[in-house]
């Protein structure tokens, strides 16, 4: 009886081993990336959450889509008439900025030419005056050459 019972009992452990096996090489077959993945212990960071990062060659990378010949073209259209729009738009505003200026300058110069239009004018003839003149009053002598102001008012 006990040669019986050691053999019924070493049957059950084959048997045993070989459903084991068999498993095993089930699961390997099935889930090969999921127990890489379960071995890896605790992270030394504590950030259990982070993942173990591919490297960018191992990604598959996918194409992006295609367009046929006739998108493409009503594209670069598209961008060829946005670019020559927009030149036309900054070329306005150049000129609408030198056409400002140039007011501006004809500006100026009319102010100019009005202040010396009603200037009082005081010709000195007697030069001995300039002498007798304190400083306050020298400061505000100007030098013009009359003659031309003359001639432009008649």
């Amino acid at each position: 009886m006990t040669k019986n019972n050691d053999d019924d009992v070493l049957s059950i452990i084959a048997n045993i081993k070989k459903t084991r096996d068999q498993n095993d090489e089930e699961l390997d077959e099935n889930n090969t990336q999921v127990t890489l993945t379960e071995m890896r212990g605790k992270p030394k960071s504590g950030r259990f959450w982070k993942s173990k990062k591919e490297r960018f060659s191992a990604i598959n990378k996918t194409k992006g889509l295609r367009l046929d010949f006739q998108k493409k073209a009503a594209l670069r259209l598209e961008l060829k008439r946005t670019k020559e729009l927009s030149k036309q738009i900054k070329e306005q505003l150049k000129q609408k900025e030198l056409e400002r200026k140039e007011r501006r300058r004809e500006n100026i110069k009319k102010t100019e030419e009005n202040k010396k239009k009603s200037e009082i004018v005081q010709v000195i003839t007697n030069s001995a005056k300039l002498k007798r003149m304190k400083k306050k009053q020298l400061r505000f002598i100007q030098k013009r050459d009359t003659n031309k102001e003359i001639e432009a008012n008649k």
